[in-house]
């Protein structure tokens, strides 16, 4: 296999490294913004220079963002290469575009590394649903907002100092937006229901609730009540009906999710026959992540061609039956507030269980009101 490699960053440089070791495939042109000696004179000066490269079999995309990696991925399956990615965003994005242009063409897409770093994830959905449909999902879909939480709670870190740790250790990037707010594990959440349940839904529409006003008082909280707080993406299919959020939680002591430690993910399925499943391991980093891309690579060498699912039904989220308690600390208690207001602490309250789409359009207008509200599900 003769590889054309789209990125030479923190994931490229892992997957360079980690098939220079192998016999069974060469990395033969690299196209990177950033020159480093490890390319050497396989530099490309275009996509071009790789798409009409009659020896290049397959590409490998890690440069990040929709545009341009969109078209050039679209390049090349157009010219009849393979293409393996662990871009998140391009692949929530384009799903059903990336996987129409490979069927059309006769090659294949995969993106495994795209959820779950180092977790064999899609791969084990797709496992099951041969034999036992997959009714339930979800987890902790992102290693930056778990070492905060870790951190918050162990060690009794504010949430200002574990972030600027978290970057410092290079678990969250300069702009941290897309791991505290929420997208990030959004993205993932979408990629994750669409192969599960074979359909095709935005990603805008899972109402999505962050980490980013979250405070060691809350932590505290949480403790006084036996609990611990994660980011935690779910996603359901019921009668037909699909509903999936992300949001903070209280957990409680005996819920696997509680204890996962520091950078790590743990996503879980549930079928009717299998029950519970879960996969832990490290949810990014270079060699976790480049790991993943290597093996859809070497599942192309052995003839495991195709995608994780060939149902592309066109669905929506719908939340209006699911009802939750929430811990809600605001600086107002307003007349909605107060109106589901089931018990009061000491600066927040507990929610009687309410819709969670009421619950995150109250969140999301309280931001934008100027009141940074954090509110969790318990």
């Amino acid at each position: 296999m003769n590889i054309g490699l789209l990125g030479h960053g923190t994931i490229g440089i892992g997957v360079d490294r980690i098939i220079k070791k192998r016999t069974d495939m060469a990395v033969t042109k690299v196209m990177s913004l950033v020159m480093d000696d490890e390319i050497g004179d396989r530099l490309a000066a275009s996509i071009d220079e790789i798409v009409n490269d009659p020896e290049i079999d397959t590409v490998v995309e890690v440069m990040g963002g929709v545009h341009p990696a969109f078209e050039f991925v679209s390049a090349a399956l157009k010219h009849g290469k393979n293409a393996v990615t662990a871009n998140k965003a391009l692949v929530a994005a384009c799903y059903e575009e990336l996987v129409a242009l490979a069927k059309e063409n006769n090659v294949t897409f995969r993106c495994t590394a795209s959820v779950g770093g180092s977790i064999p994830w899609l791969i084990n959905i797709e496992r099951a649903n041969r034999v036992n449909p997959v009714e339930s999902l979800g987890g902790i879909m992102n290693g930056t907002t778990n070492f905060i939480m870790s951190a918050m709670t162990n060690e009794g870190a504010d949430f200002d100092e574990t972030l600027k740790k978290a970057q410092e250790l290079g678990y969250a990037e300069k702009d941290p937006s897309a791991d505290i707010d929420g997208p990030d594990v959004r993205r993932k959440l979408s990629i994750s229901l669409n192969v599960a349940f074979g359909v095709l839904t935005g990603e805008e529409e899972i109402p999505t609730a962050g980490l980013r006003y979250v405070t060691a008082e809350d932590v505290k909280n949480a403790k006084a009540m036996g609990r611990t707080i994660k980011l935690i993406a779910s996603a359901e299919r019921k009668d037909g009906v699909i509903s999936a959020t992300v949001e903070p939680a209280f957990l409680t002591g005996d819920e696997v999710m509680a204890s996962i430690p520091s950078n790590f993910n743990l996503v879980w399925y549930r079928g009717e026959d299998c029950d519970l499943q879960c996969f832990v391991g490290q949810g990014a980093g270079r060699f976790p992540t480049a790991y993943n891309v290597v093996e859809d690579l070497v599942d192309l060498t052995e003839g495991r061609t195709g995608f994780y699912t060939d149902s592309f039904t066109p669905a929506s989220i719908d939340n209006s039956n699911v009802f939750r308690p929430y811990y809600v600390r605001s600086a107002v208690t307003d007349e909605y507030l107060a109106s589901v207001t089931e018990t009061t602490g000491e600066g927040y309250v507990i929610t009687r269980p309410v819709n969670v789409a009421e619950m995150h359009a109250y969140i999301k207008a309280q931001i934008e009101n100027g009141n940074p509200v954090f509110a969790a599900s318990v």
